[in-house]
């Protein structure tokens, strides 16, 4: 039975790649897999090298003609458009993501949601890259423009795939850049919508926009050595960050990253335990735990750690495990049966170190879920904050609790991370959120809640967390240039 499943799923998507305009095949074929059964979903065209070059070829063409690059006009119309088309397409977006990613409806919405508002927002940057002219001294004119830096690769992660290739791809078009998005394996049936969506976009011109989809690391590495790619913008593991940016140095080329995190929740004594416990369950639960703002340290004061501890214990372990199609499921699957194993040996190897399991959490071996890769929350009190538990990032429902009594001590306890991306502070103080904010070492501080995105500001890490910042203005720096034009007009000089 299940095996006809498979081979009936199998046979009503295919993913391919689009470049220049075109739907492209590969000899590989490989499968798409549904992580909250274990059933086939799909068949993809796995690229490389090959599709990477020629999408590079289509893009730099496609760059080299000036209307695009110079009509920022008609870059804000393809925004809006593209938006338009997305929101026509929403809830398929959000099936999408639910049968290959594992979420849940919930959270596939809300990705689909942050999708249109990135690129009404980017729409706008469009038409706001301005310059500066000013006269500097009498009869001597300087101005400072802005263009385009060229074509900018963009290699995305499959935890968030659809709103994080907007994320940089809005801004990369908004710039006048054109683009190469290569996409995971994982997610080519979410590729293969978001070319359709593109392809629909008739304002969006040919090789302006070139989706290919890979298994390995091929066609990701001719992005990054290609010397026709002029900017690469990466979201990922920091170990791969790292390993391309020491690939860029060597032609110079810009990068920017948002690599991992290790998120801590700093909770204080007046702290509205109403609204901090089902958020701390959330920040666990949601996306699995495969979230780079995963709310995996908790740090609170010891006046209120015992109502804390207990408080978020009772509900992890009510947390219902499921798949998408179950409505009442509280946590969908994680991305592969590999996680599972791995996230299991970081919390033996955590518990053999000294951590105390407050709820063990575990691979949830009902037979409703054993195709599938779930696993239940685990939450673990620790004392020694240079456990690898407390300071790698687990990319799964896994949270450390540690008690404080300082402020200056939840501070240091907080930025003793090689991470840097996101922080939380709970307190209902006036002033202390805000004095404790600016304190810590991270790019992305939410008060009194947690991972409370708005793309109309700048979002990136410090530390190893990244470089550079997607959303809001800045966004657009990664693929632009700055050229200062000066001139004498006065015959006087």
């Amino acid at each position: 039975m299940e095996l006809e499943h498979e081979k009936e799923q199998a046979a009503q998507i295919e993913a391919r790649h689009w470049i220049d305009g075109e739907w492209v095949s590969s000899g590989h074929v490989g499968k798409s897999v549904d992580p909250a059964t274990g059933y086939v979903v799909g068949i993809y065209h796995d690229g490389g090298a090959e599709e990477a070059e020629r999408a590079v070829a289509a893009a730099a063409r496609a760059f080299a003609e000036e209307g695009w690059t110079t009509d920022p006009q008609r870059r804000a119309v393809a925004l809006m458009r593209l938006a338009d088309a997305y929101e026509v397409r929403r809830d398929e977006v959000v099936e999408t993501l639910c049968r290959e990613n594992g979420k849940l409806h919930h959270e596939a919405g809300f990705e689909a949601g942050l999708i249109l508002r990135g690129l009404r927002f980017a729409a706008g940057l469009a038409l706001q890259n301005f310059g500066r002219v000013m006269d500097p001294r009498p009869g001597f004119q300087g101005m400072s423009i802005v263009q385009p830096i060229g074509v900018a690769g963009l290699i995305i992660p499959w935890n968030s795939p659809a709103y994080l290739s907007i994320r940089a791809l809005a801004p990369a078009l908004a710039a006048g850049c054109t683009a190469v998005v290569k996409m995971p394996m994982q997610a080519a049936q979410t590729a293969a919508l978001m070319s359709e969506i593109v392809a629909s976009v008739t304002e969006i011109p040919k090789g302006a926009v070139n989706i290919f989809i890979e298994s390995g690391a091929d066609g990701a590495k001719h992005l990054v050595d290609s010397p026709l790619v002029k900017t690469v913008s990466f979201t990922g593991s920091t170990r791969t960050g790292r390993a391309i940016a020491i690939a860029a140095a060597a032609n110079l080329k810009r990068v920017g990253l948002e690599l991992g995190g290790k998120t801590p929740h700093l909770i204080f004594n007046d702290a509205d335990l109403e609204t901090l416990l089902p958020t701390l369950e959330k920040s666990s639960t949601v996306f699995a735990g495969q979230f780079c703002m995963c709310g995996s340290r908790i740090l609170v004061q010891r006046e209120i750690a015992g109502r804390v501890r207990d408080g978020l214990a009772q509900r992890l372990r009510a947390v219902k495990p499921g798949p998408a199609a179950d409505p009442s499921s509280d946590i969908g699957p994680l991305i592969d049966r590999a996680s599972l194993d791995r996230i299991d040996t970081m919390i033996e190897v955590a518990l053999a170190a000294g951590a105390k399991a407050v709820v063990r959490g575990g691979i949830a071996t009902e037979a409703a879920l054993a195709n599938g890769n779930f696993y239940r929350p685990a939450l673990l009190e620790i004392t020694d904050p240079s456990l690898a538990i407390a300071q790698q990032e687990v990319f799964g429902p896994v949270q450390t609790l540690q008690i404080f009594d300082t402020e200056d001590e939840a501070i240091a306890l907080a930025n003793d991370s090689e991470y840097g991306l996101s922080a939380c502070v709970w307190s209902r103080d006036v002033d202390r959120p805000v004095r404790v904010s600016r304190r810590l070492d991270a790019g992305f501080i939410s008060i009194n809640g947690w991972a409370n995105i708005a793309v109309e500001f700048e979002e990136g890490g410090y530390k190893s967390s990244g470089l550079g910042r997607l959303g809001g203005v800045a966004s657009l720096e990664d693929f632009i240039e700055r050229k200062q034009i000066t001139q004498t007009f006065s015959t006087e000089i």
